[in-house]
């Protein structure tokens, strides 16, 4: 099984990195911290040996000129400090110097102690001798203070370096770890950010009627169990879907008997008369007018039976299958079902040729007409005109519709473009019109503009879900007061690229 990752554990990872990164500049911070302190505890003992020195400088010139054996000693004792501080910090001295000038500093404190000892005990000597052993004392002395001097010199200015790149290095840490803050929250937002917007992303389309499928490129636990749930959600929405689309037509077909029952009763009517004429006339000798009766008879008897197998056509549920269908007489047998529900204040106007097809699955395509007659029938409860009209021409190419009047897609609009062999069949109504800011949403699942109980909402929706999956499109053409027409264009034939 493989290992999926959660979007905590992500963020989580993302915390661990920037408090690691942080951790690493503060243990860096403190190491140099710790360096620069060393180096200011060194500074002191540097300090130390020059104030000696000088001491030692001081209490000598003192015994030049007043010979006082405490001076001599107190030189002395401070010569003696300078060996200890040399001989204790050897190991920051060599860190400081190299082995040569460490050994230098110590012999010139040898000597000076030596030379000083030598004056001490001068008593009774001649002055020149004295004299030597002053300018040799007064030369190692000077000797030792620039040392001393010089090395507290080069020690604050290893100091000043030290703190220039302790400034430096912490500027760069920041700027590394700005950047590192950004490369992790640009991976986090990659990571997890970018599923989840994804997600979003999914969840409009949902919202705005579409049914797709849900793919997200992401291994995140949480999304993908929430992905595989909606996609769970998805299949069981379209199964129920398509029942309720079998309900939907199954539930119309109710209203369709008036229509229905129209339709059958003028052949049935016909059959009664002709059998009573013939049936008076069964001894009259003329058998030509027996004949045509019977003509009639079975004429008619067709024409119910083309009535019953359409109206069952139509209910049976079967498997999609498009097949090259004459346009004239499917809208002419879909409009025998609603003629029922056609109150006579509505003047039907049907103007479709006798030669065009579409590629369609005859069962599916009916059902997409009968929603859009039932919409217009309904859309005009005082009367009104209802056209029918086809064409292989585009009406927008035409000049079908007024300038003025704007036009919306509702259904596939790259596939409105004007191309050949193609049918463009409208259903006008001069109904109230659909406002604009509806009108984008008519075609959603179970939105309804009508009274509850009157509508499922699911009419328009059935519309849009059919000429999807014959690759047709629809625009609508709806002006508030006077009225709405569909447009809907269907391939002509298999394999057109509309």
């Amino acid at each position: 099984m493989d290992y999926k990752p959660s979007i905590r554990q992500k963020i989580s990872l993302g915390y661990y990195a920037g408090v690691g990164v942080i951790f690493a500049l503060f243990l860096f911070t403190l190491t140099e911290l710790s360096v620069i302190d060393k180096k200011i505890m060194f500074a002191d003992v540097i300090a130390e040996f020059f104030e000696t020195t000088l001491e030692m400088r001081r209490y000598e010139k003192n015994f030049f000129l007043y010979q006082q054996r405490e001076d001599f000693e107190e030189s002395i004792r401070y010569v003696s400090r300078a060996e200890e501080i040399l001989a204790k910090h050897q190991r920051e001295y060599e860190n400081l110097l190299v082995s040569a000038e460490i050994l230098h500093l110590r012999k010139v404190l040898q000597d000076y102690r030596k030379l000083l000892e030598q004056y001490a005990s001068l008593a009774g000597q001649p002055a020149a001798r004295a004299s030597v052993l002053k300018h040799q004392i007064r030369e190692r002395g000077k000797e030792l203070t620039t040392l001393a001097e010089t090395i507290s010199a080069t020690e604050k200015n290893r100091i000043r370096e030290l703190l220039t790149n302790a400034e430096r290095i912490l500027f760069v840490s920041i700027f590394i770890f700005s950047l590192a803050g950004l490369g992790v929250g640009h991976l986090i937002s990659r990571m997890v950010v970018k599923p989840l917007k994804e997600l979003e992303e999914k969840m409009e389309q949902i919202a705005a009627g579409g049914f797709s499928k849900m793919v997200i490129a992401t291994n995140d636990r949480e999304i993908v169990s929430l992905t595989n749930a909606f996609n769970k959600m998805l299949r069981e929405l379209q199964i129920r879907q398509k029942h309720l689309v079998q309900s939907e037509k199954l539930a119309s077909l109710g209203t369709l008997m008036a229509g229905i029952a129209h339709e059958l009763n003028n052949p049935l009517s016909n059959i009664s008369s002709s059998s009573q004429i013939l049936m008076e006339e069964l001894d009259d000798s003329d058998k030509a007018y027996r004949q045509e009766l019977l003509q009639q008879i079975e004429s008619q008897t067709d024409r119910a039976r083309n009535i019953v197998r359409s109206l069952l056509d139509f209910s049976r549920e079967k498997t999609f299958k498009r097949e090259t269908i004459n346009l004239h007489e499917v809208l002419h047998e879909t409009v025998r079902f609603v003629r029922g529900q056609l109150p006579p204040t509505i003047d039907l106007q049907i103007d479709i040729p006798d030669s065009l097809v579409i590629y369609a699955d005859k069962q599916r395509i009916q059902q997409a007409f009968l929603n859009l007659l039932k919409n217009a029938i309904d859309a005009m409860p005082a009367g009104g005109s209802l056209q029918i009209s086809a064409s292989s021409i585009s009406p927008f190419e035409a000049g079908t519709f007024d300038q003025t009047e704007a036009y919306t897609f509702l259904v596939n609009r790259d596939k409105c473009e004007p191309g050949e062999e193609s049918a463009y069949i409208i259903i006008r109504d001069s109904g109230a019109g659909i406002p604009p800011e509806i009108l984008p949403r008519i075609m959603d699942p179970f939105f309804s503009t009508k009274e509850v109980g009157k509508g499922s909402g699911l009419g328009l929706s059935i519309v849009h879900e059919i000429i999807d999956e014959h690759e047709g499109c629809i625009a609508v053409v709806s002006t508030v007061g006077k009225g709405t027409a569909f447009v809907v264009r269907l391939p002509s034939r298999e394999g057109l690229a509309i």
